[in-house]
């Protein structure tokens, strides 16, 4: 073995003990620190971010139903977070290419008594409020695998190395991955942690329950000026530019002091290998009802981050030795209401409600929560979202039926994995686009990227592990034109040209990793599922302000 491939397990770590190390300091991971700590002071807590600082990862909406945070922190509102207003007024549009109408506004979709916020500077807000509980938080500790007893137990969790060059070799500053121990371990990586990923093909946890679903949600906060604002009115669309078969749909918030959050969600079920879902809101952004508020306005923050969309039917197991799941890394979000913030929050307080009264044991968890207010109102909407693989019309009449029966249907829809659902080139019917000569910033993806502010260094390890490349070039490039090129949002993935020492002209996937925002598309939508998205060195990746 030479210096470069050095073994993991030979290398001697530090260790620090925790009763409990929770992965993610996002709402999931925070409110549930945050209420252990209520319940029982003398339990030692360790939250653990990648990012660089607590929120910079983060990325929603966000509109928030705030019964769940008054649980919580009963006098939040004496010293709310820094972006939060009051929603005043919903509109619901259905657009065509030249304009659009005004539709009545789903009953789950309005808003009155909710909030607009950043969530990433509500986490950061969050935070402070849950050291002062004795929580202790470490930002840029990025969790690079779970730690296990002999009989398979989650006993705690690997910190990645710091200073490992991109051969493997050790840098100057080489620092060894500390070791947490922990009497459990919560998981709040968000949608499609990697840690979770493993660890429910370790536990068979989704044995029982359907594959989980995604979106991709691309944001973007924006300075306008001010007077072309209604503080609190929130704008939700869908149609155009997404072609009928195509699940999408796009939001508008506007917030105070001339900032204009929006977005757009494309389902990851799509079919179309030709699809673009970054082109597909830069669209949406010129459409002649968005335009008018960005013109002359410049841009914040920009990112993107998937969303988990499976619902009541791919809920896994979210308990196991040693270890259980809450948030999104549960898979909790409300589809239908756009919302997972309060699902969060709730789902955390319940895990520590939970293992303050179980003397720390996860066992017992996965049936409390499946008896909870959170599930009860993931089942009413369960067969929503998977209503749309049908079409739009279809989708729109189902979700119709099952909001009026209250989601008492005697059957329930079912999903598969996204990334099957991607036709083959020539065996899709390609839509008419309709598209617009674009005008509005970033012209490109990489102008996106610099909105990200994304950080990696560029001599670390590639964080997007790749099993086969050579499919790349023979099997991807003739089925589906490698659409790792058009589906990730911050273009990562590249097919180039090289000539060898005799000329001869080769193609090969190359991977612009220092780009990555972490968004995860490609380990979800990726045909093959050879692409594993890991984390990178602690502290690496976006950097989102307000979003």
């Amino acid at each position: 073995m030479n210096e470069q491939a050095h073994d993991a397990a030979a290398i001697e770590r530090d260790v620090m003990e925790y009763d409990v190390v929770t992965v993610g300091a996002g709402p999931a991971g925070l409110s549930f620190a945050i209420r252990l700590k209520q319940l029982n002071p003398d339990i030692s807590v360790c939250v653990i971010e990648k990012a660089s600082t607590v929120g910079a990862h983060i990325l929603s909406g966000a509109v928030i139903e705030t019964g769940p945070l008054d649980a919580l922190l009963p006098s939040w509102r004496d010293n709310p977070p820094p972006i939060c207003v009051p929603a005043t007024d919903d509109e619901f549009w259905l657009l065509n290419k030249d304009g659009g109408r005004k539709l009545p506004v789903p009953p789950g979709m309005n808003n009155h008594g909710n909030m607009i916020v950043s969530l990433g500077a509500m986490c950061a807000w969050l935070a402070p409020q849950a050291e002062a509980l004795g929580v202790e938080i470490y930002p840029g500790f990025a969790a690079a695998e779970t730690l296990h007893a002999d009989d398979g137990t989650v006993i705690g969790v690997r910190i990645g190395d710091m200073g490992v060059a991109k051969d493997g070799s050790h840098k100057p500053g080489f620092t060894a991955g500390i070791d947490i121990h922990a009497k459990v371990t919560v998981l709040a990586e968000g949608a499609r942690g990697h840690l979770t990923k493993r660890l429910v093909k370790r536990f068979g946890l989704d044995a029982d329950s359907d594959p989980q679903g995604y979106s991709i949600g691309i944001k973007e906060l924006w300075q306008v000026p001010e007077e072309r604002l209604s503080p609190g009115k929130i704008v939700h669309s869908f149609g155009w530019p997404a072609d009928n078969h195509t699940y999408g749909g796009a939001f508008l918030y506007h917030l105070d002091k001339g900032r204009i959050a929006l977005g757009y969600v494309s389902g990851l079920d799509y079919r179309d290998p030709d699809y673009k879902p970054w082109e597909a809101f830069q669209q949406w952004k010129n459409h002649p009802m968005i335009k008018p508020l960005l013109e002359g306005g410049n841009i914040v923050s920009a990112g993107a981050r998937a969303i988990v969309t499976g619902g009541w039917q791919s809920l896994p197991k979210v308990e196991m030795p040693g270890a259980l799941l809450i948030g999104d890394t549960a898979g909790l979000l409300n589809v239908p209401k756009i919302k997972g913030t309060h699902q969060a929050i709730r789902s955390g307080m319940l895990a520590a409600e939970h293992l303050a009264g179980a003397s720390l044991a996860p066992a017992g968890f996965d049936a409390k929560l499946r008896a909870s207010d959170a599930m009860a109102e993931l089942r009413k909407v369960r067969n929503i979202k998977p209503g749309f693989k049908r079409g739009l019309w279809f989708g729109m009449l189902n979700a119709a039926w099952e909001t009026v029966t209250g989601g008492l249907s005697p059957w329930t829809l079912k999903n598969k994995p996204d990334w099957s659902s991607l036709d083959r080139l020539g065996e899709h019917e390609q839509p008419k686009r309709d598209y617009l000569d674009r005008t509005l910033e970033p012209r490109d993806r990489l102008a996106g990227v610099y909105f990200a502010a994304t950080e990696h260094d560029e001599d670390q390890p590639v964080h997007l592990k790749v099993a086969d490349t050579s499919v790349c070039v023979t099997r991807c490039a003739q089925e589906y034109g490698n659409p790792c090129t058009r589906f990730c949002p911050a273009g990562v993935y590249e097919i180039v040209e090289q000539a060898d020492d005799s000329g001869a002209v080769a193609k090969h996937l190359q991977i612009n990793a220092a780009n990555c925002v972490h968004c995860k598309t490609c380990d979800i939508k990726d045909p093959y599922q050879i692409i594993d998205w890991v984390t990178p060195e602690g502290g690496s990746g976006p950097n989102y302000q307000n979003l």
